[in-house]
């Protein structure tokens, strides 16, 4: 019943960070580059639920956010399960405590998102391929995504340890009480 709940919770965290990237930062952009909190919403659930979880949902909210308003369905969805998967990989080799280990994470999945994002645009949709203003756009969205991170970190942290403890804890009962 725990984990049902924290599904709830992570899909409605889904849909308030939806709005947020719908109408909030719209009004905060940096360049015109809004901040992808969705690449960092997958990658938490990957770090603290697990990489089943963290890959399902990523599917999930990628193809969701593909029917939406995307121009193509299934790149997104595709690449923020591969985050999902790649949260479980940084949970076994790296610290969760850490702030700049999170932020390496949340930078490195950034630009794998963005970089397979736009190379399967480039190739799918015949678009022309502009280095210098995909690596402009690619940094400042590094960036804001960095420092969205150094704000709500506390928080992320303080809620993943509550989804880690409901999906990745074993209810083993021991022969001594």
């Amino acid at each position: 019943m725990k984990k049902v709940i924290t599904i709830i919770c992570l899909l409605i965290a889904f849909f308030i960070i939806y709005f947020l990237q719908a109408n909030f930062f719209t009004w905060f952009t940096i360049a015109g580059v809004k901040p992808n909190l969705f690449i960092v919403l997958v990658l938490f659930m990957g770090l603290f639920a697990g990489k089943k979880i963290g890959a399902v949902l990523g599917l999930i909210f990628g193809f969701y956010l593909d029917l939406v308003i995307g121009r193509t369905i299934g790149i997104s969805g595709i690449m923020l399960g591969i985050i999902g998967l790649l949260g479980e990989y940084f949970d076994k080799n790296f610290s969760k405590d850490s702030r700049f280990t999170i932020m390496l994470m949340v930078m490195g999945s950034t630009i794998l998102y963005e970089f397979a994002t736009y190379m399967f645009n480039v190739f799918r949709l015949d678009m022309t391929l502009e280095i210098y203003s995909f690596i402009k756009i690619l940094m400042i969205e590094v960036v804001y995504n960095l420092i969205v991170v150094i704000i709500i970190y506390p928080l992320f942290q303080k809620a993943g340890y509550a989804i880690e403890n409901t999906f990745k804890t074993k209810n083993v009962l021991t022969r001594y009480f």
